[in-house]
């Protein structure tokens, strides 16, 4: 295991970006969601209160991750939940598209109700995302609209 943090704030000029690292693509999905939660609330004062599961399908794994990023978005936005913790049962790859081949997602993810934001993302992008290999790791760059 390696000791280097598994995200980072970078400099974006308009928006906000992150850049994620994890061992796996699930270690990868579950870091995405904690960085993003870490700008936006307080996670050490989070209550551990609420469990919502979420289900999706893409047909590429940046697609699957702006996609699981953007639903907990949504349950924040629609629910005033955020969330600090989270478990993935499922992530299977997209596969091979001429074959109809879309990954799937089922993942949980655990938090409580929140007043107030740091600050408000409206969406994760599309913006330059690709998840890359790296030294070991699969690694993110994340731009989310702000």
């Amino acid at each position: 295991m390696s000791s280097e943090p598994s995200f980072e704030e970078i400099e974006h000029t308009a928006d906000w970006a992150i850049r994620v690292r994890g061992v796996t693509l699930a270690d990868l999905f579950v870091n995405a969601a904690q960085a993003m939660y870490s700008l936006i609330v307080d996670l050490s004062a989070l209550p551990l209160t609420e469990q919502r599961i979420i289900r999706l399908e893409g047909v590429s794994i940046e697609g699957m991750l702006v996609a699981w990023l953007n639903e907990l978005l949504y349950l924040t936005e629609m629910q005033h939940l955020a969330f600090g913790r989270f478990r993935i049962e499922t992530l299977d790859e997209p596969g091979d598209l001429a074959q109809g081949g879309s990954g799937r997602l089922v993942a949980w993810a655990e938090g409580g109700e929140v007043r107030e934001l740091r600050k408000y993302i409206k969406a994760a992008t599309y913006s330059g995302l690709t998840v890359r290999r790296e030294a070991g790791n699969y690694v993110v760059e994340i731009v989310f609209d702000v």
